[in-house]
C-alpha cells in the first residue's frame, strides 16, 4: 500500500531515516517540508522534545498537500538526576489526527557540553568546535563520532520513528491512540505544572 508522509524537516539524515522506517508500514513517497518547531532551538526535557515534535508532525501534515502521515523529529537534552542524556523524539500524526510518539536511544554527553546546552547553546555548534566537524547533524551525526561510525544519528532518527510506528503496526494491541487536539491539550496542561 503507497502512503505520502510529510517530515517536519529537510535534513537529508532525517528524511532518509523515516524513510526506511516506514517502509514497516506502507510504500512511502516522503516528502520533506520546513516548518517551526514552536520550541527552543536547543530543546531541554521530554515536554519540549515532544512538542517540538509534535509540532513539527502537524505543520508538516499541513505544508505536503494530501499527505497520509505528518512525522516530527527533535532531538534534545533530557536529565535523569544522574547525568544528562541526548535523545531523540518522533511523533507521527494521520491525516486523521491520531498521534502515536517514540523515542531513541539516549547517549551521554560531557558534562561540560551539558552545562552550555542547559543554556540554550546548540549542542551542534558545541560538537563542531568539539570536533571540527561544521556538518556533523547531516552526517553521522554526535552520536556517530562518538561511536566511531556504530551509531549514527540516522540510526537515531529510525530508531525513534519505528517506536512510533509500533501502535500503527499493531492496531489489535493499541485499540484507541490520542488526537492531535488530546496531545495539545496534555502538554500545555503540563506547560503549567511545570512554570
Amino acid at each position: 500500500m503507497k502512503c505520502l508522509v510529510a517530515v517536519g524537516s529537510t535534513n537529508p539524515v532525517k528524511v532518509n531515516a523515516v524513510r526506511r522506517a516506514f517502509r514497516l508500514l506502507c510504500n512511502p513517497d516522503v516528502r520533506p517540508a520546513s516548518v517551526e518547531s514552536g520550541v527552543p532551538a536547543q530543546p531541554l526535557g521530554f515536554r519540549e522534545l515532544v512538542l517540538g515534535a509534535f509540532n513539527r508532525a502537524c505543520n508538516a501534515l499541513k505544508a505536503v498537500e494530501a499527505a497520509d502521515y505528518g512525522v516530527g523529529v527533535e532531538a534534545g537534552l533530557v536529565d535523569t538526576g544522574v547525568e544528562h542524556i541526548e535523545t531523540q523524539a518522533a511523533v507521527v500524526i494521520d491525516r486523521r489526527g491520531y498521534v502515536t510518539i517514540g523515542f531513541s536511544q539516549g547517549f551521554p554527553l560531557p558534562a561540560d557540553w551539558a552545562e552550555k546546552v542547559k543554556q540554550r547553546v546548540e549542542l551542534g555548534e558545541i560538537a563542531a568546535a568539539a570536533t571540527g566537524r561544521s556538518d556533523i547533524g547531516e552526517r553521522l551525526g554526535l552520536v556517530g563520532y562518538l561511536t566511531y561510525g556504530m551509531v549514527t544519528r540516522t540510526d537515531l532518527t529510525f530508531s525513534a520513528t519505528v517506536m512510533a510506528l509500533i501502535p500503527r503496526l499493531n492496531p489489535e494491541l493499541y485499540h484507541r491512540l490520542p488526537t492531535a487536539e488530546e496531545v495539545q491539550q496534555r502538554l500545555r496542561a503540563r506547560c503549567k505544572e511545570e512554570a
